[in-house]
């Protein structure tokens, strides 16, 4: 049976920087081909992705990862209802959240144990793991909510308004829900498959950490008082990385669901995340220590391509490290390596038919991707792939 799969490959030069640290504070690295890499997780720029969607979709097609849901459901209960108290309120949104998802809304021991020696009021009840829900999910329980507010224990016992809880909670899905799934583990029947899997970015070459050691001098301090106020060290390193992401798009389509507007297209709602993932996975950065260094590149290379069968990842093209040229750099190595390993590896796997090709570049370095696919510049790019995405689903009916 025909896929649509979208595959992202990205070279991207990182200056020094502290992209993703790891429990000492020192950047992440992983052995790869036998050498120390620079290593990006993949969790890491899930988020910069998610981030970046917040300057390219309407919030209401987003959703929010938290424990304190049940606050979030509470406020829009008592937007609908404001004669509905805060208290009363929040006990609506702990009930019906709980309904929905089989978790328990309670609140956590350490902060109820705190508010008791202050004498303070119970803080409010959250859920013992981040919740993923979206605005229309959190609308929706609400309604659900005001709807039994004269008696919710009693309204939820009823098998009907139970059922409909859950199926608020599984339909409807946001954006980034639908690309990047969600788990509960007390509602197994409401997890979300992710449409979106992303690689962990690693270095095209061997990398060592390095160390900076800093002061920080006291504004305030005379000059009978020499020396630094504050010592430290922070650790970094530069890199030419090789990132990739794989997206499902038949999987995103069955968790979206078809466009429900009168003034759109029923495959509006599925081109609006397939271009906002490819942009946003692009262009995103990680922002760890983003103040201390300033890394704010972009790609030097991308290449997108849309295929019928399967996702194939490229990093095999670097698993023999790649060594400076003489004066310097990695990339022009990278992207020879790269382009030449590419047919090989479609004509090798018969996996080069039905490919659609585009290829965003910059430079000199990079000119042996230029026959890689069609060149483009990112807003091309971005919007080439959500044409061609939804070609492929008006032709499937």
């Amino acid at each position: 049976m025909s896929r649509t799969i979208i595959d992202v490959h990205v070279l991207q030069t990182v200056p020094p920087s502290n992209l993703n640290r790891d429990d000492t504070g020192a950047p992440k690295t992983a052995i790869y081909g036998g050498v120390r890499r620079a290593r990006v997780s993949s969790q890491a720029w899930k988020r910069a992705t998610r981030r970046a969607f917040h300057s390219m979709l309407d919030p209401g097609e987003l959703g929010v990862r938290t424990k304190k849901v049940a606050e979030l459901v509470a406020g829009r209960i008592r937007g609908i209802d404001p004669s509905i108290e805060e208290a009363q309120a929040l006990h609506l949104a702990a009930e019906v959240v709980q309904a929905a998802t089989g978790s328990k809304i309670e609140v956590p021991k350490r902060k109820a144990d705190a508010a008791k020696n202050a004498g303070a009021a119970a803080p409010p009840r959250e859920s013992a793991y981040l919740m993923f829900l979206s605005a229309r999910q959190r609308d929706g329980l609400a309604a659900l909510a005001v709807e039994g507010r004269d008696d919710i224990t009693a309204f939820l016992k009823d098998k009907e308004n139970k059922a409909r809880a859950k199926e608020i909670a599984d339909t409807r899905h946001s954006v980034d829900i639908a690309l990047f799934g969600r788990m509960v583990a007390d509602g197994a029947d409401i997890n979300v498959d992710a449409a979106a899997q992303v690689a962990h970015a690693i270095s095209v070459h061997a990398v060592e950490n390095e160390s900076d050691y800093y002061t920080a001098v006291d504004d305030e301090n005379t000059d009978a008082e020499p020396g630094a106020g504050m010592i430290g060290t922070v650790e970094f390193n530069s890199a030419t990385l090789y990132r990739y992401a794989a997206l499902d798009v038949d999987q995103l389509r069955r968790n979206l669901g078809a466009g429900l507007r009168e003034d759109e297209s029923v495959h509006e709602p599925l081109r609006r995340a397939v271009e906002a993932f490819v942009r946003g996975f692009v262009e995103s950065m990680p922002t760890g220590k983003s103040n201390t260094f300033g890394n704010h590149t972009l790609p030097d290379a991308v290449l997108v391509k849309l295929r019928s069968t399967r996702p194939v990842s490229f990093v095999g093209a670097f698993e023999e490290p790649v060594p400076a040229l003489q004066g310097g750099g990695h990339l022009r190595e990278a992207v020879e390596r790269l382009a030449d390993h590419i047919p090989q590896v479609e004509h090798a796997f018969d996996v080069e038919d039905g490919v659609e090709s585009w290829v965003v570049r910059v430079g000199a370095s990079t000119e042996k991707l230029a026959g890689a696919g069609t060149e483009v510049s990112i807003g091309e790019l971005v919007s080439a792939v959500g044409t061609a995405v939804v070609r492929r689903q008006d032709a499937s009916e």
